[in-house]
């Protein structure tokens, strides 16, 4: 039986594929909910790429590097979700096209 080794160019390629899928979402959805979830997948899409680097070559900067993008994710999703309750309050919509600026509408 043929041993198989996942190297990190197989890594790459599953980043490569989530960052794609995660930015073709991002420029085609218009909820503001589902464009803050693309943001996520590519988010996480890099994770991977510096863990993976990390495990070939024996350094814990990899996995410290992705520490920190998920707590600057978690950040950003919390601000995110808190823009868009805001602006649900406000419009009862969350489509991104029809928010043009930022003011309230009289």
């Amino acid at each position: 039986m043929m041993d198989l080794m996942v190297t990190p160019a197989h890594y790459v390629m599953l980043a490569a594929i989530l960052f794609g899928l995660g930015a073709f979402g991002a420029l085609t959805r218009r909820s503001g909910l589902m464009l803050l979830m693309c943001v996520e997948l590519m988010l996480n899409a890099a994770n991977l790429v510096f863990v993976a680097y990390g495990k070939q070559y024996g350094d814990t900067g990899g996995q410290v590097i992705a520490f920190f993008i998920m707590a600057i994710a978690a950040a950003e999703a919390a601000v995110g979700l808190a823009i868009l309750i805001g602006v649900f309050r406000t419009r009862l919509n969350l489509d991104v096209d029809d928010l043009t600026s930022l003011r309230d509408e009289v």
